[in-house]
């Protein structure tokens, strides 16, 4: 079948009638998960299995859970975690191997529940000036550790069974504004960003998927990187990223338009599939109807994701936990 172009969200614990005819017509690539969606394991396994019903395939299902304050899953149900920084600071000389046994647990919660995607890893490279809502988000201070950590997040991931989703794609470190409210500005030269933001993502370009980065870089294009066929190339031709590329959520206050022209212009950029979260069921039917199918080469990418799926590894969880809390310390789930 081809795959609509877009990922979707829920407005609760269960699809309404309404949310299920909307999927159906649309048949989305894929959806995301929430806090708001979260309640007990059997209900997410049942909204999981919802979803694909109404979408007509096996389709992935991602959610945000990075550890810290980004994390959907929590207490008493799911391991709570360090924020990343924290995190690698703790494990220090054996954090690749730390990161690693992280997201394998992680995946193995996510892939218990019918969750087979995470929204990580996040290897925005941070400076002195990154605001607020990503520093310690972030995996390292410098582009090779940063790199060498996310590489370990994926390699946990796709060991569980979990489709990694590399963000923010080609880079969001020198940010100084939250593109979740307005839409930063990066000055740096072109050299700077090939050598510091963009050199984590080049490292990772095997990722099976990627989400954009919602700001503008000035030294090449005015249009934010979403919206922006020069900064597509940048990630096509010169990180060397094919795989599939989502957007960051099309609705955050970065970018400015209607849903329907902002979908268009995504698509038209060169993004393969829309992210729409967080909005009412209208806006979901415009996202859906603007961004319409998969093209050829979307398509192409998305069933080139989806081959990355895998059995998970046959491992002790509780093992892998002392291991974990051997490398880093009793308090490692926050």
């Amino acid at each position: 079948m081809r795959f609509g172009a877009t990922i979707l969200d829920a407005a609760g614990h269960r699809l309404t009638a309404d949310e299920k005819a909307l999927f159906r017509d649309a048949k989305p690539f894929g959806f995301i998960l929430f806090a708001r969606n979260i309640d007990t394991p059997d209900q997410v396994r049942a909204l999981c299995d919802d979803f694909r019903e109404a979408a007509g395939h096996y389709a992935p299902i991602t959610i945000d859970q990075e550890g810290g304050r980004v994390q959907r899953l929590r207490a008493p149900n799911w391991r709570e975690w360090l924020p990343p920084m924290e995190f690698v600071r703790a494990a220090g000389k054996q954090a690749d191997e730390a990161m690693y046994l992280r997201f394998r647990l992680i995946a193995h919660e996510l892939y218990a529940l019918g969750i087979d995607s995470n929204c990580a890893p996040m290897v925005d490279v941070p400076g002195p000036d990154t605001h607020e809502f990503l520093y310690n988000r972030c995996y390292g201070l410098n582009a090779q550790q940063v790199a060498l950590m996310g590489q370990a997040a994926n390699d946990g991931m796709l060991a569980g069974g979990v489709l990694p989703v590399i963000k923010h794609i080609p880079g969001h470190g020198r940010a100084t504004a939250d593109s979740h409210f307005e839409l930063p500005h990066v000055s740096a030269s072109r050299d700077d960003l090939d050598r510091v933001d963009f050199a984590p993502f080049k490292a990772l370009r095997d990722t099976p998927m990627g989400m954009t980065a919602h700001l503008v870089y000035d030294a090449i294009d005015p249009r934010p990187a979403t919206l922006s066929a020069r900064m597509m190339q940048v990630i096509r031709e010169d990180i060397g990223f094919d795989n599939l590329i989502m957007t960051d959520d099309i609705s955050m206050k970065a970018l400015t338009g209607s849903l329907g022209d902002l979908s268009r212009d995504a698509i038209a950029a060169g993004c393969d599939v829309i992210l729409h979260c967080n909005g009412t069921l209208s806006e979901r039917a415009e996202v859906a109807e603007a961004a319409g199918e998969m093209t050829d080469a979307a398509q192409r990418r998305a069933l080139r994701a989806l081959s990355y799926r895998q059995t998970p590894d046959d491992i002790d969880i509780n093992a892998l936990d002392a291991q974990l809390k051997a490398l880093v310390g009793e308090d490692v789930h926050g």
